[in-house]
C-alpha cells in the first residue's frame, strides 16, 4: 500500500514488513534514504522512518506487522549529544561500550552511532557481545564487522570473525565471554579501527551480572561508557565504575518491548541466516578436536579394553560407548535400552564417580561451531548424529572449508531450526523419572 507522510513526522513500522521510499527523503537511525530505497524489517523489530521532506512510502506488511505515524523524531536528544561527545574525544582509537538492560534500545543506538560515524568518514568497527540477540555473528557468538556504508539493521552486516560461546547468556560462562571479548578487541585494534562500538548483552541485574559487567568493562578499557539507563537498573554497575568516563543516554519512548518468545524468534532468524544451504557432512572423529562439555563421551575415541570390561560388568550390559572422566562416567546406550538402577548405584559406589547416562539420539540438534586448522571461525552447524560404529560426526552445515575443530554448544534446534529443550533440561530429567520406575 502507498502512504504519504508529511515532513517532521515519523513512520514507525513493526516487522515483518518491507518499506520502499517511492519519493521524498527520510532518515533511519542516522542513515539517509531517498529515491527507491527498500528496507526489510524483521519480525520482532521496529524501525523509525523520520521524514525530512514530504515522503511517499510503499509499505508491505506481514502477519502481525504494525504501522503508525507519530509527530516529530523518535531519536532522543541524548543520542545526538552522545555522538557529539564521542566524536570530540581526543584519544585514538576510541573504544565505546554501550550498556543497557534488555529492550533498552542498545542495538538501535549502536546503529545510530555507526551511521553518524560513517557519515563523518571514520573507520568504525562494531563488536557484538549480545549472545542471545546476536546481530552480526550467529547466535551464541561474539563477533565483529567493519561496516562500509550506512545501515538500518546490524543484522545485515557480515561478520569478519566470530568466537563461539555456545549459549544464549553469559550467565555461567562469564569468564569465557570476557576472555573471548579481549581477543576480539585485540584483533579489531590490529586492523586500525578509528572507533570501536561495543554492544553488550542485557544481563545487568543481580550480583553475578554486576560482577561480570564490571570485569568486562575493566578488561576492555573503553574511553567512554554510554549507559542507557532504565529505572536505575544500571545503578550498581555505574556506581562501581566511577573512575570511568560515563554518559547517560535515554531509551526512546517508542522502543519495542519484546517477550521471551519474540526474542527467541529473532534468534531463530539468525540460525536460518547462518545455516542457509546447509548440507550434511560426515566428519571422522579422529580428524577433529572436540570442544564443549555437552557431550563428554566424545573426549575419548579409544576405550581401555580392561577398564571397559570392568565397567560393562558393573553395569550389567555393554553400552554403545562410555568414557571414564575425572569426575564421572559417561555412558551412551541405545534408544530402547535401559540399565538396572541397582547396577548404576553399584558402579558409582565402586568407582566413586557419578554415572551420567545419554541415549543415542540425545545429540541430535545441538548447535555447533566449526573452525579451521588455524582456529579461524568457519561458521555454524547442527549436529545430526554420532555414529559410534564408524566413529564419525554427521553435521548439517553450509561450511565447505576443511573442518578441524568442532565446538558443541548448549542450544538445541529441531529440523525447522526452532529452539527446543536441551539435554540437561529434558533428557537427563527423563532418566531420573525413568529410574524411579525400578
Amino acid at each position: 500500500m502507498n502512504r504519504t507522510v508529511e515532513k517532521n513526522k515519523t513512520l514507525l513500522v513493526d516487522g515483518p514488513a518491507s518499506v520502499t521510499v517511492v519519493s521524498g527523503k527520510v532518515e533511519v537511525f542516522g542513515s539517509t534514504l531517498a529515491g527507491t530505497n527498500k528496507v526489510v524489517i524483521r519480525e520482532g523489530k521496529r524501525l523509525p522512518f523520520a521524514v525530512e521532506e514530504n515522503t511517499t512510502f510503499d509499505v508491505s506488511l506481514g502477519e502481525n506487522a504494525v504501522v503508525e505515524e507519530v509527530d516529530g523524531t523518535t531519536i532522543p536528544s541524548s543520542w545526538i549529544k552522545s555522538y557529539e561527545e564521542l566524536e570530540n574525544l581526543q584519544v585514538k582509537p576510541i573504544i565505546a561500550v554501550v550498556l543497557g538492560a534488555v529492550d533498552s534500545g542498545k542495538t538501535s543506538f549502536c546503529t545510530y552511532l555507526v551511521n553518524r560515524l560513517l557519515r563523518a568518514k571514520r573507520k568504525v568497527a562494531v563488536l557484538d557481545e549480545d549472545l542471545g540477540q546476536s546481530d552480526i555473528g550467529p547466535p551464541c557468538t561474539v563477533a565483529y564487522a567493519f561496516p562500509s556504508k550506512p545501515i538500518t539493521d546490524l543484522f545485515n552486516l557480515k561478520e569478519k570473525n566470530a568466537i563461539f560461546v555456545g549459549g544464549t547468556s553469559p550467565d555461567g560462562v562469564a569468564d569465557k565471554v570476557v576472555e573471548d571479548m579481549i581477543l576480539m578487541e585485540k584483533e579489531v585494534l590490529s586492523q586500525d579501527a578509528e572507533v570501536i562500538i561495543i554492544n553488550t548483552d542485557g544481563w545487568v541485574e543481580g550480583e553475578e551480572a554486576v560482577k561480570y559487567k564490571i570485569q568486562l568493562i575493566e578488561k576492555l578499557d573503553p574511553a567512554i561508557i554510554l549507559c542507557i539507563q532504565q529505572e536505575d537498573k544500571l545503578a550498581p554497575i555505574i556506581n562501581a565504575l566511577e573512575k570511568q568516563r560515563r554518559v547517560m543516554v535515554e531509551t526512546p519512548q517508542t522502543v519495542k518491548q519484546r517477550s521471551k518468545e519474540e526474542r527467541r524468534t529473532l534468534r531463530e532468524l539468525g540460525y536460518v541466516k547462518h545455516l542457509r544451504n546447509a548440507k550434511i557432512q560426515s566428519l571422522p572423529l579422529n580428524w577433529l578436536k572436540i570442544e564443549g562439555d555437552e557431550l563428554p563421551f566424545l573426549d575419548k575415541l579409544h576405550e581401555n579394553v580392561r577398564e571397559a570390561g570392568r565397567i560393562f560388568t558393573l553395569l550389567g550390559m555393554r553400552p554403545l560407548h562410555f568414557v571414564e572422566l575425572r569426575d564421572n562416567i559417561s555412558v551412551v546406550i541405545g534408544r530402547k535400552r535401559w540399565i538396572n538402577p541397582e547396577n548404576i548405584k553399584k558402579t558409582e559406589e565402586i568407582t566413586k564417580k557419578k554415572v551420567v547416562l545419554f541415549r543415542k539420539g540425545d545429540e541430535e540438534g545441538l548447535l555447533t561451531a566449526l573452525y579451521g586448522s588455524k582456529r579461524q571461525f568457519l561458521g555454524i552447524g547442527v549436529l545430526q548424529e554420532v555414529d559410534f560404529a564408524r566413529k564419525i560426526l554427521k553435521i548439517s552445515t553450509p561450511v565447505q572449508d576443511k573442518i578441524s575443530v568442532v565446538a558443541i554448544g548448549k542450544v538445541k534446534l529441531d529440523k525447522n531450526l526452532k529452539e527446543i529443550p536441551t539435554l540437561t533440561e529434558e533428557n537427563h530429567s527423563d532418566f531420573t523419572e525413568f529410574k524411579k520406575l525400578f
